[in-house]
């Protein structure tokens, strides 16, 4: 606060460090011209935009369904109040960013929870029945 008080009325104190008034001014302007400069930069970021989320369940006995990509996984982890652990996958075709998670669901061992965050922006790289039984079977829910 004292500062401010520098900026807007130059008290002796700044006389005792040896700065004239002038000086004391001049540089706490320089600073606080700075933080504004900060604060614009933070102000013209965009959000990022959130990709659209599509979540699915199937009755599977296998984690890793067919659907036609082909997909690297990066992680897994464990889930807090669930027994099975979430594992998430990057598509694995050049330029694409889509990810997916898959998870069991906890009162049904026997369903998969599989969610795509974004779009494909490539074909299918090969095309699969189980693919078509799984689009029949799909259950799209809001965004998380």
């Amino acid at each position: 606060m004292e500062d401010r008080c520098q900026v807007l009325f130059p008290c002796s104190s700044s006389a005792h460090h040896g700065l004239s008034a002038a000086q004391t001014t001049t540089s706490t302007l320089s600073q606080h011209n700075s933080n504004e400069e900060e604060e614009e930069k933070h102000k013209s970021r965009k959000k990022k935009e959130r990709e659209p989320r599509f979540a699915f369940q199937t009755r599977s006995q296998v984690d890793i369904l067919d659907d036609g990509y082909r997909w690297r996984k990066y992680g897994q982890k464990a889930v807090k109040n669930n027994p099975f652990p979430r594992s998430y996958y990057k598509c694995t075709q050049e330029g694409c960013r889509v990810k997916k998670q898959v998870q069991r669901l906890s009162g049904d061992e026997g369903v998969v929870v599989t969610t795509y965050q974004g779009v494909h922006t490539h074909p299918v790289d090969k095309p699969s029945d189980n693919f078509h039984h799984i689009l029949t079977q799909m259950h799209i829910f809001p965004s998380f």
